[in-house]
């Protein structure tokens, strides 16, 4: 664990909060078509991506280099991005894997951090 500030452990707070509500949404469906179908949930999901995104330009650089190793904070960026910008161009398939795979190990990472 690295020592952070109180403004690196309030985004992380906020960023973890999107990935909850995100499983939350997403947690009901079976696969990516029933969730895109579900046009509440995936939007709502997409909002709290955003969130993430935002919360990430706010982190500290001293805070992204040192957990660099364990987390792509290219990728999280944009993956924000991409649905600031392209929204009705997102592939449900690669939101749903995003959500099954790269959540999970982006809210451990995260947790191991501020716990």
């Amino acid at each position: 664990m690295h020592r952070i500030s109180h403004r690196d452990f309030s985004c992380i707070q906020n960023i973890l909060e999107s990935i909850n509500k995100i499983q939350e949404y997403s947690n009901k469906f079976e696969n990516a078509d029933e969730f895109f179908d579900n046009t509440i949930s995936f939007d709502a999901s997409m909002m709290n991506f955003i969130v993430i995104g935002e919360m990430v330009d706010k982190l500290s650089s001293d805070f992204l280099k040192k957990t660099e190793n364990d987390i792509n904070w290219f990728k999280v960026k944009g993956f924000r991005n991409i649905i600031a910008h392209n929204y009705f161009g997102i592939d449900a398939e690669e939101v749903w894997q995003i959500i099954q795979d790269g959540l999970k190990d982006l809210k451990f990472n995260l947790e191991k951090e501020i716990n």
